[in-house]
C-alpha cells in the first residue's frame, strides 16, 4: 500500500497541472475564420461554414513579420458565422440613410443645446446694449466654452455691426449673430472623410483619444455609416488593453456584417494588429480598413509613443489617410490639451465629438478647430446606433439659436 500511495500522488499532480494547461491552451490557440464572401472576382474564397488554421494558409499571420519588431502572435478575423458552424447568427442591421440621421441629430440638438444661443439672443435684444450687455454677452460665450481669442473677436464683430446698424429687433440680432457664429465655426474646412479607395489598397483610417471617450463605439457607428454607402469596411482592434475592447468592435462589426481582425492574446502588440488589419484588407481588397486604437492619456509619453509606433507600422504597408481624433464634448476645454498632444503625435486630420447633447457647450467646436486647424467631422448626441452623422456648419448654429 505505502508503494502504491506516491504512484498515486504523483497521477494525480500530473492530472492537476494537466486540467490547468487546457484553457491556456485553448485560450491561445490560433485560428482564423473566413471572410464573408468575395469582395472581386479574383479573391480568394475560403470554405463555408468552417475556419482554417493559420499555419496552414498561404501568407497567413504565421508566414509574416511586421516591421518595428511587431509581434503579430494570436491574431484572427472574425464574422458573422453562418448557421452551418451551428452558432447563433447575429442579424446584420440596416443604417438610417445619412439624410434621416442628420435631421434626426439636428432635432435632437434644437430640443437641448441652446442654452448658448438663447442667452445671447436675450442679451443683444436688450432695450440698452451697454458695457455691462457686453460684458454678459463676454461671460456667456466664455461659459460655453468658445475660448478667449474666438469669444473677443466674435464680440469684437457683433460690437461693430450693433453699433453700425443700430440693430434692436429680436429678428436682426438673430440674423447678425447666426452670421457672425457661421464665420466664427467657419464653413470653408474641408470636413468630408478620406474614405475613398486608392486603386492599389483601402483608405486607411485611425481613430484615437484618451479613455472614456467612446472611441470603440465611434468606429462601430462610423462603420455603420460607411456600409451605409455601399462601402466594404475591416475593423481592426488595436486597442488591446481594454477587456473586452476587440470583442466589443467584433460585435458591431458583427451587427453591420463587416470583419475584425483582432487578437486572441490578451496585451498582444497593437501595432501588429494594425498591421495585420491593413495586410488583410488589401488581400481582400475593401473600401476602408478602420483601427481602433487603446485609449492612453495625453501625459504620458511612453503610451504616445507606442501609439506613434502603430502608425508608423501601418505605414509599411499603407499610408494612413484618415486620423480621427474622438473628443468627449463635456470635457470642454480640458479636451484642448488632449488635441494639441495628440496633433503632435500623429497628425491628426479630423476631430469627432461625442456627447454634445445637453450637458455640453457647443461653443468647444470653434474653440478645438481655431486651436488646431483640424475641422471637426463628426458629431454624436447619443447612445444609439445611428447618432453620428457629418457636422453641418449652418445646422449647427441655427440649432444654438434656436
Amino acid at each position: 500500500m505505502n508503494d502504491i500511495l506516491p504512484i498515486l500522488l504523483s497521477i494525480l499532480a500530473a492530472l492537476v497541472v494537466l486540467g490547468g494547461l487546457i484553457p491556456v491552451l485553448m485560450k491561445t490557440r490560433k485560428n482564423i475564420t473566413r471572410y464573408p464572401g468575395t469582395r472581386d472576382a479574383n479573391d480568394p474564397v475560403l470554405p463555408r461554414g468552417g475556419s482554417t488554421a493559420v499555419e496552414d494558409r498561404p501568407g497567413s499571420v504565421a508566414d509574416r513579420t511586421a516591421p518595428d519588431g511587431a509581434d503579430l502572435e494570436g491574431l484572427e478575423a472574425t464574422e458573422v458565422p453562418d448557421n452551418a458552424a451551428g452558432l447563433e447568427v447575429i442579424p446584420v442591421e440596416t443604417p438610417l440613410p445619412v439624410a434621416g440621421r442628420l435631421v434626426r441629430l439636428r432635432e435632437r440638438l434644437f430640443r437641448s443645446n441652446n442654452v448658448m444661443g438663447k442667452g445671447l439672443l436675450a442679451l443683444l435684444s436688450s432695450d440698452k446694449i451697454d458695457e455691462n450687455v457686453w460684458d454678459e454677452v463676454e461671460e456667456t460665450l466664455l461659459l460655453a466654452d468658445l475660448g478667449t481669442e474666438p469669444t473677443m473677436q466674435l464680440v469684437d464683430a457683433l460690437r461693430e455691426r450693433v453699433k453700425v446698424l443700430g440693430t434692436r429687433t429680436p429678428e436682426q440680432v438673430k440674423l447678425l449673430l447666426r452670421e457672425e457664429l457661421i464665420k466664427l465655426v467657419d464653413p470653408t474646412m474641408d470636413r468630408t472623410l478620406n474614405v475613398q479607395r486608392h486603386a492599389d489598397r483601402p483608405a486607411v483610417m485611425m481613430v484615437v483619444g484618451v479613455n472614456g471617450v467612446g472611441k470603440t463605439t465611434t468606429v462601430g457607428k462610423l462603420a455603420r455609416v460607411l456600409v451605409a454607402e455601399d462601402k466594404d469596411v475591416l475593423l481592426g482592434a488595436a486597442d488591446t488593453f481594454r477587456a473586452a475592447a476587440a470583442e466589443q468592435l467584433a460585435t458591431w462589426g458583427q451587427r453591420v456584417g463587416v470583419p475584425t481582425v483582432k487578437s486572441d492574446v490578451d496585451g498582444a502588440d497593437p501595432a501588429s494588429v494594425a498591421y495585420e488589419a491593413v495586410k488583410a484588407g488589401i488581400d481582400q481588397e475593401v473600401d476602408v480598413v478602420m483601427i481602433d486604437t487603446a485609449g492612453r492619456l495625453q501625459n504620458k509619453v511612453g503610451l504616445m509613443d507606442e501609439l506613434r509606433k502603430v502608425k508608423r507600422v501601418v505605414e509599411k504597408l499603407a499610408e494612413v489617410d484618415e486620423v480621427l481624433l474622438v473628443l468627449d464634448a463635456t470635457t470642454g476645454q480640458n479636451g484642448l490639451n488632449q488635441a494639441r498632444v495628440f496633433s503632435e503625435v500623429v497628425n491628426i486630420t479630423g476631430i469627432v465629438l461625442t456627447k454634445l447633447d445637453g450637458t455640453a457647450k457647443g461653443g468647444i467646436v470653434v474653440a478645438i478647430q481655431k486651436t488646431l486647424g483640424v475641422p471637426v467631422k463628426l458629431i454624436g448626441l447619443g447612445e444609439g446606433a445611428d447618432d453620428l452623422a457629418p457636422f453641418e456648419v449652418e445646422g449647427f448654429v441655427d440649432a444654438l439659436l434656436n
